[in-house]
């Protein structure tokens, strides 16, 4: 029995393996109004029809300035909502699970496409915007953002806790918080980033203030049925920032305010920081929290075989994979993997059933 493709239960939601796809930004919202289009559809249905566990959508806005660039995807808006309803009919259809990634870019916000030769902050001539922050401090070459007053953290709470009522509208199974990679909820929790002096900066847990009070907000409209995961980078990679053990720490926290799984991942806060990659390098550290927190992760990072998935979760270092990259090249990964460890799905298509592995 593969330890890979054995189902996972969360709460009222069961994955039929545990071979996840990770949020992969498109910046391809060509209106830039936040509404998926038919791309998007084809992108994360195909993950579905390939086998996969969980698709997970891209960091999709809460609100217009939480998008990272003007081409990003949001759920702010009954248009949105509606257009994300049919991607979510066709990901359920072909029995994954259907998962939302609720993200706000702070000050890495309102940028540029990847692909585009002008790097930094999009002007707001240029259909731009001012980014915000904890504290003015710039990502790099990018604008300084404004800092945010205590009084307005309590809306970005509830648009949160919006999101997570129009993504349960638009039929979404699971919903993660990113609180990772360096955006708003991961500069509230570095002391790098966030150098406020009120009751969201200085101790951890006044760091820790907003991503609390957005799970519990979540949770509340989420109910007892429906998963609830945080995607945090357990470092930054920079000495005095975030590190693996506040993490563990922040992890229980979440936990006892109505999260069921964190989401590991490293990096995204420090600009030109060097990340010592390798194989599945990040798995260490989702392993720490799972053993500081007791409760079920997910690991993320350079995994790129059916093995290597395999071990990790058959090892118990990880519930489950989150893959970006690899699912990208290969969508049906799935597929593969299944019949590199010799197990029999009884999920491929029937329209691709001449096409399955011999």
């Amino acid at each position: 029995m593969s330890a890979l493709f054995t189902p996972l239960s969360i709460r009222g939601t069961t994955f039929r393996n545990r071979l996840w796809v990770a949020p992969l930004c498109q910046y391809s919202v060509d209106k830039q109004d936040g509404v998926p289009i038919d791309w998007h559809l084809v992108h994360l249905g195909g993950f579905a029809l390939g086998g996969a566990g969980l698709v997970m959508t891209e960091a999709t806005a809460v609100n217009p300035v939480g998008r990272i660039s003007p081409q990003d995807t949001g759920i702010w808006n009954d248009e949105q909502q509606e257009s994300w309803a049919r991607i979510v009919r066709f990901i359920r259809s072909q029995g994954a699970v259907a998962g939302i990634q609720l993200a706000h870019a702070g000050r890495k916000g309102s940028t540029w496409l990847h692909w585009d030769p002008r790097e930094g902050t999009v002007p707001v001539e240029d259909g731009g915007w001012e980014p915000v922050a904890p504290s003015a401090i710039a990502f790099g070459d990018y604008a300084t953002p404004r800092s945010l007053e205590t009084s307005e953290l309590a809306g970005i709470v509830e648009d949160f806790a919006a999101a997570a009522r129009r993504s349960l509208d638009a039929g979404f199974e699971l919903l993660e918080i990113h609180a990772a990679h360096g955006y708003l909820l991961h500069e509230f929790l570095s002391p790098l980033s966030n150098v406020r002096d009120d009751q969201y900066g200085g101790s951890l847990e006044n760091r820790a203030r907003l991503l609390l009070e957005i799970v519990r907000a979540v949770r509340a409209e989420a109910g007892d049925e429906v998963p609830i995961l945080v995607r945090f980078s357990a470092t930054d990679w920079a000495e005095d920032g975030w590190d693996a053990e506040q993490t563990g720490v922040v992890a229980g926290w979440a936990a006892e305010a109505g999260a069921d799984l964190f989401d590991i991942s490293t990096g995204g806060l420090v600009s030109g920081t060097r990340i010592p990659l390798s194989p599945g390098y990040q798995v260490p550290f989702a392993e720490h929290v799972k053993d500081a927190s007791s409760a079920p992760v997910s690991a993320v990072g350079l995994i790129t075989t059916a093995q290597q998935a395999e071990e990790i979760v058959a090892s118990g270092r990880a519930d489950a994979v989150m893959m970006g990259r690899e699912m990208m090249r290969d969508p049906h990964f799935a597929w593969r993997a299944a019949h590199e460890l010799g197990v029999q799905l009884d999920y491929y298509p029937p329209q691709y059933w001449r096409a399955k592995f011999r």
